[in-house]
């Protein structure tokens, strides 16, 4: 980064993931995005006075399943406990979480930067009940405590990243993964992927780490790296200038572009944890744990390698389709029909992904229409600027591409005789540039080449 002064950014993240469940944590209250506030809360979830929280086992499947999906170890025996502190949005003054018996533990997960292939420690990953909603606006504040309850997963990071590149790396193959299994959509814009950045500065190559400060709750990976590149200049222009870096916990503002302080930073004592004492120790058997493993799908980096060689993708292809599981699971059932898969990665990357949402690769276009239509490219039938226009047609029309090209004679044209008329009317109608030609400026020659591409439709064969 920038403007570092011999000073390097150690960054560990704090990514909070909601899971997919139909029902909450500890209750049998729904999970749905978008209801009407505070119409999916029960006394559980409340914290009422009596009432007796259940664990969710789809919950404990669901963390097991990113545990193992991250190489973590996984507890045999783990426990859920207390950790205490106030805020409006949760009612009961208390999250249930777990402290330092959590469900994962010692994982790992590789990213690729423009530096190469990094290794990421994952320190922990443990679940945890959400907290309510803060609606700030004109009326005031507002509290939703809807997602009071929702279940997390928090998957907790070694300070193994340099940059704001590595950070964004990291989040995004976390949530590839995370998507992989099933186990969250992480749609970042409804707040079901939250990611706190610890970030310290220190000299380069110096052991001792600087203090650290927190930003919480970032729900975009461009905020993310932002809110890291302002943190990052902020301490190190806080040391030149003689100052000193506060532990604390700060806000990023995407309006400015800012972090400000929000409060001081509490320890561990400040929570008060203490084991939860409404709720068991969660209890996990080597067949349990192997009954999970047998569910998990080819991962995206496995998945990424295995395009390349049975493909021949090149790298940077395949980590785009491989990065949406929507998207890699289309691609094959394509590529397996045609005898030209790099030309369907070639329109699936170059035209296909400037049409679907970045959550979702919603397309309409059957598998096998990609096939036979990459049968037409990459055999030489129609040329790129047909295959592009097609392609357009079948996710707009449906239409058949093989039939379309034979009903309205979109092959590419190769018929010598038919090839000369079009030279011969294109160079008695740009005589300057065949006299150019002539006289040795063989660029010219581009704009022959043109005008017949343009009286053929784009069909006549540019090589011929």
């Amino acid at each position: 980064m920038s403007g570092s002064d011999g000073y390097e950014a150690v960054i560990g993240l704090e990514v909070h993931i909601e899971l997919n469940t139909k029902t909450k944590i500890f209750c049998a209250c729904p999970t749905a995005f978008g209801a009407p506030p505070n119409t999916q809360v029960c006394p559980v979830c409340m914290g009422l006075p009596g009432a007796l929280p259940v664990l969710n086992q789809a919950v404990v499947e669901s963390a097991v399943r990113a545990g193992l999906a991250l190489g973590c170890k996984i507890s045999r025996v783990s426990r859920l406990d207390r950790k205490n502190y106030y805020y409006p949005d949760l009612p009961k003054a208390y999250q249930i979480s777990q402290f330092d018996r959590p469900l994962c533990g010692r994982g790992s997960l590789e990213i690729e930067t423009s530096r190469g292939v990094k290794r990421v420690g994952i320190t922990r990953i443990h679940i945890e009940e959400d907290a309510g909603k803060l609606i700030h606006g004109a009326r005031g504040t507002l509290i939703d405590c809807n997602r009071c309850g929702v279940p997390l997963i928090e998957v907790v990071s070694e300070p193994d990243l340099r940059s704001a590149e590595e950070a964004d790396a990291y989040l995004r193959a976390l949530r590839a993964v995370m998507r992989y299994i099933g186990v969250s959509d992480c749609r970042m814009n409804e707040g079901s992927m939250r990611c706190d950045v610890n970030l310290s500065v220190h000299k380069k190559g110096e052991a001792a780490l600087g203090v650290r400060t927190e930003m919480k709750n970032i729900n975009s990976f461009r905020y993310a790296a932002a809110a890291i590149e302002y943190e990052f200049r902020r301490q190190v222009q806080t040391l030149l200038s003689g100052g000193t870096v506060v532990r604390e916990t700060r806000r990023f503002d995407p309006a400015t572009g800012k972090t400000h302080t929000l409060r001081v930073k509490e320890s561990e004592d400040d929570y008060r944890f203490f084991p939860e004492p409404d709720l068991p120790e969660i209890a996990l058997t080597d067949g349990d744990i192997d009954a999970i493993r047998r569910t998990l799908p080819e991962l995206p980096a496995a998945r990424k390698k295995r395009l390349e060689t049975e493909y021949g993708l090149p790298g940077k292809d395949a980590a785009l389709i491989c990065a949406e599981k929507t998207a890699a699971d289309w691609f094959e059932a394509a590529a397996r029909r045609t005898a030209y898969p790099a030309a369907a990665a070639n329109l699936t990357v170059g035209e296909l992904f400037r049409r679907c949402a970045a959550d979702d690769f919603a397309c309409p276009i059957p598998p096998e229409n990609m096939a036979a239509l990459c049968d037409l490219f990459g055999g030489g039938t129609v040329n790129s600027t047909t295959a592009k226009a097609l392609l357009a047609r079948m996710w707009d029309e449906g239409i058949d591409p093989a039939r379309t090209v034979e009903n309205e004679n979109l092959a590419v044209l190769r018929d010598p005789g038919t090839l000369r008329r079009e030279i011969e009317r294109a160079v008695k109608e740009n005589p300057k540039c065949a006299e150019d030609y002539q006289k040795g400026k063989t660029a010219a020659a581009k704009t022959i080449v043109g005008a017949v591409m343009k009286s053929t439709g784009g069909r006549a064969d540019p090589v011929l």
